[in-house]
């Protein structure tokens, strides 16, 4: 059973950084597509980003581009979310999950798609 565990969050103030991380263990995460989805107090969970398994990354929210990289390292089976110049809308819980199907432009960002989810850890960034 793959288990995913994130690491990274904290409180910071606008304008920081942050590197949030996701430790998959159970499986290996170069088998996986690999999604980093939020959720800010009283909104529904959003996609925000996912990595293939070849690497290629795709953002699904206009405001974190240019300031959001995700990156994955095989080796250490590890997937990161790394955040720069961060914003008090970027306040929200990171959740990262993982799925073996195949996804098109339609579903890579449908929660329903991704089997496999960590506890989430939390980001609040103060202005």
């Amino acid at each position: 059973q793959v288990q995913l565990v994130e690491s990274g969050g904290g409180l910071v103030q606008a304008g920081d950084s942050l590197t949030l991380s996701c430790a998959v263990s159970g499986g290996a995460v170069g088998s996986y597509s690999m999604a980093w989805f939020r959720q800010a107090p009283g909104k529904e969970r959003e996609f925000v980003a996912r990595n293939t398994r070849s690497g290629d990354t795709t953002f699904a929210v206009d405001s974190v581009l240019g300031r959001f990289t995700v990156s994955r390292d095989n080796a250490k089976n590890m997937v990161y979310l790394q955040m720069n110049m961060l914003k008090s809308e970027d306040s929200a819980v990171y959740s990262c999950a993982a799925t073996q199907r195949w996804l098109t432009m339609s579903t890579w960002t449908m929660e329903s798609q991704y089997d496999f989810w960590g506890q989430g850890t939390r980001v609040t960034v103060s202005s």
